[in-house]
């Protein structure tokens, strides 16, 4: 019987550093799912999706040429919990359908990846055998978000930040954590992470 395949999430908080992290996973020759550029696709293709967005929020979420206003969107969801929620009732289970179907194409693959800020929040962290959070400081990560991000403001940043799961919570939840505040080497923390994912999936198949 061959080794299964393991599906390992990577997670953290936003301005954590995460995609970093996954595009060095890539490197090793690791495919990564990345959930949240997943979810923006599907909004803008799944015409189902499409629909009921539409629904939701009105036609003038979508432009005359079909594409998704993110900036109307943002505007009706920021700071209004309630449609916040029924965006995420309508988006999330259309990603997890999507990796369901993604991952079914790499099962001859040691272990994937997939990178999502929401990993516990959304309850897809039940998919996953093992979850990997990505770690920095509440502020470094808002000056990185701010730097990145010059379309958004401190308090929208310091909004996103709040309702996310504090860095102690997920520190606790997750398998193991990089340490990303600029302090400690990235690559060797992956790389001892990858080597023991290899060796999870070998002793597996034994």
């Amino acid at each position: 019987m061959p080794p299964r395949s393991l599906q390992v999430g990577i997670t953290g908080g936003i301005g954590s550093g995460k995609t970093f992290v996954s595009k060095i996973f890539e490197v090793l020759g690791i495919d990564v799912y990345y959930a949240d550029q997943r979810a923006k696709w599907l909004q803008q293709y799944d015409p189902n999706l499409k629909r009921e967005i539409k629904v939701a929020f009105g036609n003038a979420v979508y432009d005359q040429q079909g594409c998704l206003d993110r900036i109307f969107l943002a505007k009706e969801v920021f700071s209004k919990p309630e449609k916040l929620s029924l965006l995420n009732q309508l988006v999330h289970p259309k990603v997890a359908e999507d990796y369901t179907q993604w991952v079914k194409h790499r099962l001859f693959k040691p272990y994937t990846l997939k990178e999502a800020a929401l990993l516990y929040e959304t309850g897809s962290y039940r998919q996953l055998d093992y979850v990997i959070n990505v770690d920095a400081g509440y502020n470094i990560r808002l000056q990185r978000v701010l730097k990145r991000d010059v379309h958004r403001t401190n308090r929208q940043v310091e909004a996103i930040m709040n309702k996310q799961l504090s860095d102690e919570e997920r520190r606790r939840l997750a398998d193991v954590t990089i340490n990303n505040d600029g302090n400690v080497l990235i690559v060797p923390q992956v790389v001892q992470i990858h080597t023991l994912l290899l060796k999870m999936t070998t002793d597996s198949g034994k």
